[in-house]
C-alpha cells in the first residue's frame, strides 16, 4: 500500500483559503482535510470539529506538552496547531491529507516531511486583500495589520512549490483540483 501524501495550503488572511479548500472538498478527490485546533473563539457559522477544534489555552498546552502537535503557530495573538496523530495515521493508511495552515506553520511541517507538497494561496495584489477585508467588514486598523504580515507571508512564497493567484476563485479550484489529481497519479502511476 503507498503512503499517502501531504499537501499544505497556505497563504495571507483575506486570500480565500477557506472558501477555496470548502469548494475543493466538494470535488471528487480522494482527500481528507485535517482539522486543526485554535484557542479562538468560533466566528459565526463555525462549527467545531469541522471548521476547527476549538480548545482552551490549558488543553493547547497540554498537547503541546505530550508532543501530540504536528506544528503549531501563534497568529493575531491565538493559537492554532496540527494533531500529529490525525496526520500520521491517515498518511501510513495511504490517505491523501491536505493542511490549511499559516506559513510559519507549513516550513515546520516541510522539515517534517520533506515530501510535503506546499502550495501558496496569493492575491492578486494587497489592494485587492485590502478590499476584500474591507468587505468582511475588518476594522481598519485590522486591515493594516493584516496587510503588514500578509506582506511578510508573500515574501516566504517562494519557499513553495506551486503559487497560484486568487484572482477567480472557480478557477483558482480547478488549477488546484488539476494540481492535487496530478500528484496523486504521479504516485500511482497512472
Amino acid at each position: 500500500m503507498r503512503k499517502g501524501l501531504l499537501f499544505v495550503l497556505s497563504g495571507p488572511s483575506g486570500v480565500g483559503k477557506d472558501t477555496i479548500l470548502k469548494e475543493l472538498l466538494k470535488t471528487d478527490l480522494k482527500i481528507t482535510k485535517c482539522v486543526t485546533y485554535t484557542t479562538r473563539l468560533p466566528r459565526p457559522g463555525e462549527i467545531d470539529g469541522v471548521d476547527y477544534k476549538f480548545i482552551s489555552l490549558a488543553k493547547f498546552e497540554e498537547l503541546k506538552k505530550d508532543d501530540a502537535l504536528l506544528e503549531w503557530a501563534e497568529v493575531g495573538g491565538n493559537l492554532y496547531a496540527t494533531p500529529r496523530d490525525f496526520v500520521e495515521r491517515k498518511l501510513e493508511e495511504g490517505e491523501d491529507v491536505i493542511l490549511k495552515i499559516d506559513v510559519q506553520g507549513a516550513m515546520k511541517v516541510k522539515e517534517l516531511f520533506p515530501d510535503a507538497i506546499l502550495i501558496f494561496i496569493a492575491p492578486p495584489s494587497l489592494e485587492v486583500l485590502a478590499e476584500r477585508m474591507k468587505k468582511r467588514g475588518s476594522p481598519v486598523e485590522e486591515i493594516e495589520r493584516r496587510l503588514k504580515i500578509a506582506s511578510r507571508e508573500m515574501e516566504m512564497a517562494r519557499d513553495y512549490q506551486i503559487v497560484l493567484v486568487n484572482d477567480d476563485l472557480e478557477k483558482t479550484v480547478e488549477k488546484l483540483y488539476e494540481i492535487i489529481k496530478s500528484k496523486q497519479g504521479e504516485v500511482c502511476g497512472r
